[in-house]
C-alpha cells in the first residue's frame, strides 16, 4: 500500500533567502551560454554533480559559462560550433595548466556541446601528442574563428585582454609575438623575414605603450599578406 504523501503547510516550508538569487544566477548563465544540451552542460558545470555548481560559485572556480550571450550571425546556425565566448571559457578553465592533456581537453570540449569533428580538425593542424601547449591551442582556435591571421590575432587579444569589453584589448607584446609567430609558421606561406618585419613594427609601437599591443596597432597595418 503506497504511503500517503506528506502534507506541508506554508509555515513548514522555509526557503533560504539566498536561493532565489542563486537560481537566478544559474538561469542567467544558461541563457548567456545557450548550450545545445542543457542537461549535459549543467552536469559539466562542476564535473559530476549539479549541486557542486553552487559550491564552485562560492569558491570562484572557472565554470563553462559565457560572460555574455553571443547572437549568431544571420548566415550561421545556432550549433555552428566554436565561438569566441566558448573559447574564452576553455581558456579560463585550462590556461592555468600550461600543458593540457588531450583527454581532458576533449572532456571540456564535450561539456560545452561542441562538435567533436571540429576539435579533431584543430588538433590536426599541429603535431600534438597526448598533451598540447594551451596557448598554441588557443591560437589555433582563434584561427578557426578568424579566417585570416590578423583577424585571428584580434580574437586572441579580445580573449586574453584584461581591458573591459569594447576597450583597447591590450596584451603584452611577448604574448602577441608568440601567438603571431606560431600562427604564421602554421600557415607556412608567410616568409620569416616578413613576420620579423611586421613584429618589429608592432614592437616599436608597444615600446611606447608600456610594452602592450593594442588592436589598432595591427588592424590598421597595410598589408597584402593577411
Amino acid at each position: 500500500m503506497p504511503l500517503p504523501e506528506t502534507m506541508f503547510c506554508a509555515q513548514q516550508i522555509k526557503i533560504p533567502p539566498e536561493l532565489p538569487d542563486i537560481l537566478k544566477q544559474f538561469t542567467k548563465a544558461a541563457i548567456r551560454t545557450q548550450p545545445r544540451d542543457v542537461l549535459r552542460w549543467a552536469a559539466a558545470l562542476c564535473g559530476q554533480a549539479l549541486e557542486r555548481y553552487f559550491s564552485a560559485l562560492s569558491k570562484g572556480e572557472p565554470l563553462p559559462v559565457k560572460e555574455r550571450m553571443e547572437m549568431p550571425l544571420a548566415t550561421e546556425k545556432t550549433d555552428a560550433g566554436l565561438t569566441p565566448g566558448l573559447l574564452k571559457i576553455l581558456h579560463k578553465q585550462l590556461s592555468p595548466k600550461g600543458m593540457v592533456n588531450v583527454a581532458e581537453l576533449k572532456e571540456k570540449w564535450k561539456h560545452l556541446c561542441l562538435p567533436e569533428e571540429q576539435l579533431k580538425a584543430i588538433l590536426q593542424l599541429d603535431d600534438f601528442g597526448e598533451e598540447v601547449e594551451w596557448m598554441k591551442f588557443l591560437a589555433l582556435g582563434c584561427s578557426v574563428l578568424g579566417g585570416s591571421l590578423l583577424s585571428s590575432m584580434k580574437h586572441a587579444c579580445e580573449i586574453l585582454t584584461r581591458d573591459p569589453e569594447g576597450g583597447a584589448a591590450r596584451v603584452p607584446f611577448e604574448t602577441f609575438s608568440f601567438l603571431y609567430s606560431y600562427l604564421a609558421s602554421i600557415d607556412g606561406e608567410i616568409p620569416e623575414e616578413k613576420t620579423e618585419a611586421f613584429l618589429h613594427r608592432i614592437k616599436e609601437q608597444a615600446d611606447q605603450q608600456t610594452g602592450m599591443v593594442l588592436l589598432r596597432n595591427f588592424l590598421t597595418q597595410p598589408s597584402t599578406l593577411f
